[in-house]
């Protein structure tokens, strides 16, 4: 079921303040890379994941030790936190009463039905909705040979059911694979059976080339269906890019009006002008910029107002210098050594 928009209707829950599913905007989540248990780490890491757009941040409970760090995390920070367990339900059970807004706990993966109720009992009582996560190395075995889509979804539905004889209902679902084709076909299954909000992902994407390639063919296809209810791009190396290429995706396809997008042409013999350098330095002296505005930076007169229309502001090099235009119309003449110092003035006015 779809709403005026086109977007898959799920159910509604909240991580912290952050509202997953409904008609709620699509919230962008990472997770840190540092061991939780370095306090000092983690806070300085989840900083730069908040200035960079970062909703919901996901944090690794190995032991107790990182269990307890929670609390203390939680009182120099305004972001929610989903504390990320396998198996140990003591673990969700302390991270719980550390004041985490979240579990990714798999319930099938706990020993007995009597440690499942007692997880229950406690995020019934503390308002915490659970991320069934699954992906390739979570299905089961005896049952499908490969992690095909229709396992991914299988496995799901197993861990849900657990959770509903129960009578919990706060869940979120995620259906990762590593493969996009079956990671886009598990989660296009999922949604045309079930209405929990789902969390997208491509799983162990890569580095930074691979991985943007990979996320914005798989969650790029997905939102493009309405499907999809919180977000993270999985990228080996810097989390704060994971911010930006989820920010990336959302603004292409139009879910997103935030930041500065830039248009530029992809140079060719007519360019007056080094474009790339351009870019890159408009890049860097505005990745901060929350609102809205579309910059186009072209090369060469061809390439000018005409091409650019849409854009909000932007340069068109010639020869001798270059024409600043606003909503496609030319405003006045600069030079070259004016181009970023220009854009920069009407960005920040």
């Amino acid at each position: 079921m779809s709403d005026q928009t086109g977007r898959r209707k799920t159910r509604q829950l909240y991580i912290g303040n952050v509202p997953i599913g409904g008609d709620a905007p699509i919230s962008i989540q990472s997770m840190t890379s540092c061991p939780t248990k370095n306090i000092p780490l983690v806070l300085a890491e989840i900083k730069r994941l908040e200035e960079a757009g970062c909703e919901i941040v996901r944090l690794g409970i190995p032991d107790e030790e990182s269990a307890r760090a929670i609390r203390l995390i939680k009182n120099e920070t305004r972001i929610p936190i989903v504390a990320d367990i396998h198996f140990d339900y003591r673990l969700a059970l302390e991270s719980i009463e550390a004041g985490a807004d979240a579990l990714r706990i798999n319930p099938g993966n706990l020993r007995n039905k009597e440690q499942v109720q007692a997880l229950v009992k406690a995020c019934r009582d503390k308002n915490i909705p659970i991320r069934i996560g699954v992906n390739s190395g979570s299905i089961d075995k005896t049952r499908f040979s490969h992690p095909t889509a229709e396992a991914l979804v299988d496995s799901a539905l197993e861990h849900i059911k657990i959770l509903e004889e129960l009578e919990f209902f706060e869940i979120k679902v995620s259906l990762k694979s590593s493969h996009v084709p079956t990671m886009v076909r598990a989660y296009r299954l999922f949604a045309e059976i079930r209405d929990y909000p789902l969390h997208l992902g491509v799983t162990e994407a890569g580095t930074y080339e691979q991985a943007i390639v990979k996320s914005s063919i798989g969650i790029g296809a997905l939102l493009l269906d309405g499907i999809g209810d919180t977000i993270r791009v999985s990228i080996t190396g810097d989390v704060v890019k994971e911010i930006e290429a989820a920010r990336t995706i959302l603004r292409s396809l139009g879910l997103r009006k935030e930041g500065i997008e830039i248009i530029s042409c992809p140079t060719c013999a007519r360019k007056e002008f080094d474009v790339e350098a351009a870019v890159n330095e408009l890049l860097e002296k505005t990745k901060h910029v929350k609102k809205y505005l579309k910059v186009a930076v072209m090369g060469c007169v061809v390439n000018g107002p005409g091409e650019a229309s849409e854009a909000d502001v932007g340069v068109a090099v010639g020869k001798t210098g270059a024409v600043l235009f606003k909503n496609g119309k030319v405003i006045k003449n600069i030079s070259k050594d004016q181009i970023i110092s220009a854009l920069l003035e009407e960005i920040f006015q």
